[in-house]
């Protein structure tokens, strides 16, 4: 059974036989991903770790390694720094993200193998997959499922998206 689920330019993702809706980046999909484009990256992007605000909910069901973020957590953004695409505790003299946010769409975040082995200063960072927004509207770059689909999908077994163009 795949364990690898392709996601289209159309905002479809096709996991098992069935497809989602999914947000994608509201630069669109590109193969020249560059930092701040809000472009989702194209390829194969693994799976690396599973992310979760446990004061919001139950630990997602994977076998991916799994950890509760905390309100010190954050991803560096900044091409210049050292951390750049890198998990950061806050705060940081960096710009960053702070993974712990007042939205729901870091509730669950899978860590997606984007510009990470190794890093290249400016090809893009923080490249998740997460919750969705409510209305489905575009990412920041990142792949976004509605929380209950996400959940579903780690739980199945998700390994890696297949991004086309």
């Amino acid at each position: 059974m795949t364990t690898t689920a392709c996601v289209t330019a159309d905002g479809l993702l096709r996991f098992r036989g069935e497809t989602l809706r999914c947000a994608i980046g509201k630069g669109g999909i590109s193969s020249a991903k560059q930092e701040g484009d809000g472009a989702t990256p194209t390829g194969l992007l693994p799976l690396r770790r599973v992310l979760w605000r446990a004061d919001r909910g139950p630990r997602p069901a994977t076998t991916l390694p799994c950890e509760p973020i905390a309100p010190e957590d954050g991803w560096c953004d900044d091409p210049t720094h050292r951390d750049y695409n890198k998990a950061i505790r806050l705060p940081h003299p960096a710009r960053h993200e702070n993974l712990w946010r007042e939205d729901a769409v870091y509730d669950v975040i899978a860590v997606l193998g984007w510009n990470d082995a190794p890093v290249q200063r400016g090809r893009g960072s923080a490249i998740f997959l997460h919750v969705a927004r409510a209305d489905l509207s575009p990412t920041e770059g990142c792949v976004a499922l509605p929380e209950r689909e996400l959940r579903r999908v780690l739980a199945a077994g998700l390994m890696a998206l297949e991004v086309v163009g």
